[in-house]
């Protein structure tokens, strides 16, 4: 594997994208409090785990993320580059036909990381050993920010995050290259979850009902049985009656908050 190979790219890339977006969200600072979901001070007192701790184990996280990454493309052996003819010449592909060929590719990887993340991630919360000892973890966060998205037992993030990463890479088909976009799309998405602001225009609220508010819901007390999707969609929690709806609204003492609403039965 090339040190610039489209393969060493799709490992590096979504690892220096996550501190990189996670470092934007934390420069903002108090700039942005009147879009917070929880007061500042409470990620202090409210969570379970210290930041220092958080790093270190989101970068072992990445360490098993990347070894997985480079074992699978070993394995599939799948290159980017120029297709070849029998002859040795060039192939030439449309430029239509490749972007309809990679947006389909990515619409399975999508429908297929959520769908193997719903369950997994509900059976971590359902199972009291694995939620105890392994899924734990992750809701020592009950105030998230962005750099804690990544934040779980190595078990969990080789289970969820790695295996389910792959899984998506393998049944959609797609290239190394097309895989740099959609695993750095994940990062991204999974670092804005978890950030704690609700930003006027952010394009993730617009686009996904799936955002920050909903996934903070789920890291509430009254939320945890509920809106395990992710990272994408709400479509898993919609047909398994797993969907909590909530309102943003002002929280007293300035800055906001997603109040989950009651689920009818």
């Amino acid at each position: 594997m090339e040190l610039f190979s489209d393969e060493a790219l799709a490992i590096a890339v979504p690892i220096v994208v996550y501190w990189v977006y996670s470092a934007l969200y934390m420069a903002l600072g108090h700039s942005v409090d009147k879009y917070r979901l929880h007061p500042r001070q409470e990620e202090d007192s409210k969570n379970l785990v210290s930041k220092r701790d958080v790093v270190k184990g989101v970068l072992l996280q990445q360490l098993v993320q990347a070894a997985v990454a480079a074992a699978v493309f070993t394995l599939t052996g799948e290159g980017s580059s120029v297709e070849e003819a029998e002859d040795g010449g060039e192939v030439q592909v449309s430029s239509s036909t490749s972007y309809l060929t990679v947006a389909r590719q990515l619409a399975v990887a999508m429908a297929v990381l959520d769908g193997w993340q719903y369950a997994w991630h509900r059976y971590m919360h359902l199972n009291r050993f694995l939620y105890r000892h392994v899924h734990s973890w992750h809701h020592r966060l009950v105030v998230p920010y962005a750099f804690g998205a990544q934040y779980n037992h190595p078990a969990e993030g080789l289970l969820l995050d790695t295996l389910g990463g792959a899984l998506a890479f393998l049944a959609s088909g797609m290239s190394p290259r097309a895989s740099i976009f959609f695993f750095s799309l994940c990062t991204v998405k999974g670092v804005d979850d978890h950030c704690g602001l609700w930003l006027p225009g952010n394009a993730f609220h617009l686009c996904f009902w799936n955002n920050t508010a909903y996934h903070d819901v789920h890291h509430q007390l009254r939320g945890s049985r509920y809106n395990f999707s992710q990272p994408f969609f709400v479509t898993w929690d919609k047909v398994f009656g797993t969907h909590m709806p909530y309102v943003v609204e002002e929280r007293d003492g300035g800055g906001l908050q997603a109040r989950p609403l009651t689920v009818k039965a």
